[in-house]
């Protein structure tokens, strides 16, 4: 019998980082990480979800994520739990 002792019930969706449900192709919302030498003028962006990375202990668990800013169109490496909200689609 298989036992999950994750921080986290996997049963109950409400309870997991919102950063499991980010696929590419989604538009979420990411806290600033303020770099070296910047101004401290943005709190948050809009970045378009390019690759997912996954763990090393389980591929399936993303905690690396590639996006494009919305606004400017650089493409940054964030780390998973900078990700805040995930924007609906304009299907």
């Amino acid at each position: 019998m298989s036992v999950d002792h994750g921080i986290y019930n996997q049963q109950d969706p409400s309870e997991q980082p919102i950063f499991l449900s980010v696929v590419p192709g989604m538009t979420v919302i990411v806290l600033h990480d303020l770099l070296t030498g910047e101004k401290a003028d943005k709190d948050w962006w809009m970045g378009q979800v390019i690759h997912c990375g996954g763990a090393a202990r389980d591929p399936s668990m993303h905690n690396l994520f590639q996006f494009a800013d919305v606004d400017s169109g650089v493409i940054r490496l964030v780390n998973a739990d900078m990700v805040t909200h995930i924007l609906p689609g304009t299907d």
